[in-house]
């Protein structure tokens, strides 16, 4: 991963990426999480869900920005990263730092996959898979309700 970008995670002192007041705490419960997110985002980001192909709202985002974590604000993702998978759900080649997403095995449904989360919060974000195109070779496929767009 490159190391050389500007620091996504810089702030304002009143503000995170995500608009959030500065120094608002990641909800503990499912009950905080259910107020802060629509049920649809709870789904994917606290139980795992994934929403159908094509259907997401930043498939098509080509304009230059940030792609954060919707539940916490955490930058994750830059548009000079993305491209088109053809599968069906925002892809990236790599992450905009390293450690902002965290991979664990995910064995459900009889596959053997890598799900992606968020480092700050825990959300499930999507999976990693190894036939991305270069220079990585890595394809995030992530929900696009996982995320917020912040144009630059």
């Amino acid at each position: 991963m490159s190391t050389n970008r500007a620091d996504p995670t810089a702030t304002d002192a009143t503000s995170t990426p995500a608009g959030k007041p500065a120094g608002t705490p990641v909800p503990t419960s499912d009950e905080e999480w259910r107020t802060r997110l629509s049920p649809d985002r709870f789904h994917v980001l606290r139980e795992k869900g994934t929403e159908p192909a094509w259907s997401g709202a930043l498939l098509d985002v080509h304009d230059t920005g940030l792609f954060r974590c919707a539940g916490c604000g955490t930058a994750l993702f830059r548009t000079d990263d993305k491209f088109d998978s053809q599968s069906g759900w925002p892809s990236f080649t790599r992450a905009v730092a390293d450690g902002v997403i965290t991979e664990h095995q995910d064995r459900s449904f009889g596959m053997r996959r890598t799900e992606i989360t968020c480092a700050t919060c825990g959300g499930h974000l999507g999976h990693v898979f190894p036939d991305g195109p270069r220079p990585t070779g890595m394809r995030y496929c992530i929900n696009s309700l996982s995320l917020e767009f912040d144009p630059d």
